[in-house]
């Protein structure tokens, strides 16, 4: 199924019914008095979070979505009966914009989460409402509220604790595979993911974590080289980033250093926010590199490249140098958890009610 994640449809949330203008006619009560009911709200719209689903494309071509309106209101007191709701199931990690003002409206991060994005309207007064001493026969109603109308941009944020960066060809997908349970396609060739992969990394009995493989980066992205910058969107809700690097490139005339800060720089260009997340350099392909060369090989990139955070030497392929980088990443993970945790508040200061 082809990966969409970006949708625009038009929601309609139900009218209100109208209110009635009735009175009571019954045998041997020349004056029943007014008996019309109000009319019934309109169905409002929710949207629901679904672990289920992984993609937009439901909402590619069924754009237009609207709930039902209300029931006008009836004589003998009946109030009309309310619009049916209607729900819109969307992945997890779903963006809610308005489509005109781009402004954020929602987020759907946890499992289940509902919300209601359009109110149904309110149903108008049957004349009943309008009885009183003076007036004890009125002909006035109102007329049912409109529902809420909204044209909408969904956009989807996958939700992944790590995330993979690196040029096309760099390995991440046979990282992802080798430590996960995520399957990509595997090639020798570059731009061989299309679309980003989720995958859970299992480190022990209730232990795990996420990780997240987005198509490769090339220089210029951001002006729409290769497949552009579109899904470095996906990172933004990470804790932590791997930057992978080919250190054995099949073309002699590549530089890995000058390709490294190529995608550094288009990382800085697209958000600040994202090039500020603490980001780790892992050195790929080590398997590649004879014994005797690769101290030497990972010490020269080190220089060259003016890296001074956490560096990790690995063969996606051969699994070598994997498992001492997925407990450094479930360590550092727990710790920025338990950083961002609220501290406890002592007892003895919390002010009796």
């Amino acid at each position: 199924m082809k990966f969409v994640d970006e949708a625009y449809i038009d929601i309609a949330a139900g009218d209100g019914g109208n209110g009635c203008v009735s009175f009571r006619h019954e045998k041997y009560k020349e004056f029943g008095g007014p008996n019309g009911g109000d009319g019934g709200r309109g169905g409002h719209v929710y949207a629901v979070a679904d672990v289920n689903l992984n993609t937009l494309v439901d909402y590619r071509y069924a754009r237009r979505h609207e709930a039902v309106r209300g029931q006008h209101g009836m004589g003998s007191d009946m109030f009309g009966a309310a619009g049916a709701d209607i729900t819109l199931k969307m992945p997890v990690g779903t963006l809610i914009r308005d489509a005109d003002t781009d402004e954020v409206l929602y987020e759907l991060l946890q499992p289940g989460q509902t919300i209601m994005i359009a109110k149904g309207g309110d149903g108008g007064f049957g004349n009943m409402r309008f009885k009183s001493a003076i007036n004890r026969a009125p002909r006035q109603k109102t007329p049912g509220w409109p529902g809420e109308k909204k044209s909408l941009k969904l956009e989807l944020k996958v939700l992944a604790d790590v995330g993979l960066l690196g040029m096309p060809n760099a390995g991440k997908s046979t990282f992802i595979a080798a430590v996960s349970n995520a399957r990509p396609k595997i090639a020798d060739y570059p731009f061989t993911t299309l679309h980003p992969h989720l995958g859970v990394v299992r480190v022990g009995p209730e232990q795990s974590f996420v990780v997240a493989d987005i198509p490769g980066l090339i220089e210029g992205a951001s002006e729409g080289a290769g497949l552009g910058h579109q899904f470095l969107r996906h990172l933004a809700r990470t804790r932590l980033l791997l930057h992978v690097v080919d250190l054995a490139p099949f073309d002699e005339g590549a530089d890995p250093v000058a390709q490294a800060q190529a995608i550094v720089a288009e990382l800085k260009k697209y958000d600040p926010g994202l090039y500020a997340k603490p980001r780790w350099l892992v050195l790929n392909k080590i398997d590649m590199l004879p014994p005797e060369a690769r101290a030497a090989r990972v010490k020269d990139f080190v220089k060259r490249f003016k890296w001074k955070g956490p560096v990790f030497e690995i063969s996606a392929l051969t699994r070598e140098g994997c498992e001492p980088l997925i407990r450094a990443i479930y360590a550092h993970l727990q710790a920025q958890q338990q950083a961002d945790a609220p501290a406890e508040i002592d007892p003895r200061f919390i002010p009796s009610t």
